[in-house]
């Protein structure tokens, strides 16, 4: 059963941001979504699981990984018409390493952040 996100009303949902980036490091993984907020979809995801990235990446984990992550990101970002996402940053991730790695080829990508 599927349960629909709440409805908002039209003066506050032209002030929210439409489009979230989540990332989530795991001990083997990086994963990064771009989550479309008034309709809780996942509008776009790259994850280092994907059997296509896999040859091309030393290690799923580390930082160089969670930087193809962000490049492949901001690239499928620009190809469905997404010009600009709003960063999401749980408590405990600060804006160095992979998060770091992660935004910063988003944003080489040519996607801006808000």
């Amino acid at each position: 059963m599927v349960i629909p996100p709440p409805d908002r009303a039209a003066r506050i949902v032209t002030f929210l941001k439409p489009y979230l980036l989540k990332m989530h490091f795991s001990n083997k993984f990086v994963t990064a979504q771009v989550i479309h907020t008034p309709t809780a979809t996942v509008a776009c995801s790259a994850s280092s699981q994907e059997k296509l990235l896999r040859p091309s990446m030393e290690s799923t984990r580390d930082v160089s990984a969670a930087a193809k992550i962000g490049k492949l990101l901001g690239e499928r970002l620009l190809v469905q018409g997404i010009p600009a996402v709003s960063i999401h940053l749980k408590r405990e991730q600060k804006y160095h390493g992979k998060v770091r790695a992660v935004i910063d080829s988003v944003r080489e990508a040519g996607v801006k952040l808000l």
